[in-house]
């Protein structure tokens, strides 16, 4: 019997929870995704070195302020990282948004276009990139805008099913709703040290989307992320699409255990039904939501402190570059 990684890419489209350019061009996945977190990583390794050099070099060649190159030199870093990436996969790359700019629509509307059009200037072809933004009101709001102008984007850091509601209502292309992060609230606020597979809340989360979705005709992509175990994996085997760490792929390739399938558009059903969400509706559902609200919030908040990193070491590079 095959491996549980070879089984799962038969039934869910495979996408790599990394920045890292060596993990991809082992793993070879469909797609990737980056988010600022990964990114800051990935910088302190060699294989960026040439990529942080070129973003500063082409930023300061722009001008403007310090400021303004500093901004520059971390979305055109995040551009050459896609770049990168995508010469060594298939499907597209997700490039995320400055998680400061989370509830304003307008600034998160011009920091998109502009990340495409330095993809362009590169010559990538735009259509194999995503714009990954937060799921707040003000993110979703800018989806839709962006949807209708051609810009694909995935809607990231959700943990409710309004979110989830809102963002296919909104048109997006997918969302990336949190397992393991939903499973972290509810291990700290239950009393109890653990839940087996089937009963994990991120987990069921996930499965009462995508039934939805499936049922109501939405063609929103469902992308579980954020897995603290394969159990977890096993659990949405069938999803759309499932982004993995290089290290839970390495256990599911290592596993030649079998493989059920979970989710299937054809047998999905729901009883949820949602009308047209207007803005007091979202805001009332999230804030009835404690642990949605509270892992949004923290995540915005964990995303903000790695950008504001990665702008550090971008300019130290340019200090001592001067």
């Amino acid at each position: 019997m095959t491996n549980k990684l070879d089984q799962l890419k038969t039934m869910t489209t495979v996408v790599a929870d990394t920045g890292d350019i060596d993990a991809i061009a082992r793993w070879r996945p469909q797609d990737a995704t980056t988010n600022p977190s990964l990114l800051l990583k990935a910088a302190a390794s060699d294989a960026y070195r040439p990529m942080l050099e070129k973003a500063v070099a082409m930023a300061r060649k722009q001008g403007g302020s310090d400021a303004e190159q500093l901004t520059l030199s971390t979305d055109m870093l995040a551009v050459l990282a896609g770049q990168e990436i995508l010469g060594l996969i298939p499907g597209v790359v997700s490039t995320e948004v400055d998680a400061r700019l989370s509830f304003d629509t307008e600034a998160t509307l011009k920091r998109a276009r502009r990340l495409i059009e330095l993809y362009d200037q590169q010559g990538v072809d735009t259509n194999r990139v995503l714009i990954k933004i937060a799921s707040t009101w003000e993110g979703i709001r800018a989806a839709e805008i962006l949807e209708q102008e051609g810009i694909r984007c995935n809607l990231t850091l959700l943990f409710s099913f309004v979110q989830a509601a809102a963002c296919a209502q909104a048109g997006a292309f997918l969302i990336s709703p949190f397992v393991g992060r939903i499973l972290d609230w509810h291990l700290a606020n239950s009393g109890r040290d653990q839940f087996p597979a089937e009963e994990d809340p991120g987990v069921q989360s996930v499965t009462r989307i995508y039934n939805y979705y499936k049922a109501n005709g939405f063609s929103t992509v469902v992308m579980g992320a954020s897995f603290r175990n394969i159990g977890e994996i096993e659990m949405l085997a069938g999803c759309d699409r499932l982004t993995i760490s290089p290290a839970l792929l390495q256990e599911l390739q290592d596993d030649k255990g079998k493989l059920e399938q979970k989710l299937s558009a054809a047998s999905a059903t729901s009883t949820d039904g949602f009308g047209i969400l207007d803005e007091k509706r979202f805001r009332w559902e999230s804030n009835e939501d404690a642990m949605a609200t509270e892992k949004l919030a923290d995540g915005i908040r964990r995303f903000a402190k790695d950008q504001i990193d990665l702008e550090n070491r971008v300019r130290q590079l340019a200090t001592r570059a001067a």
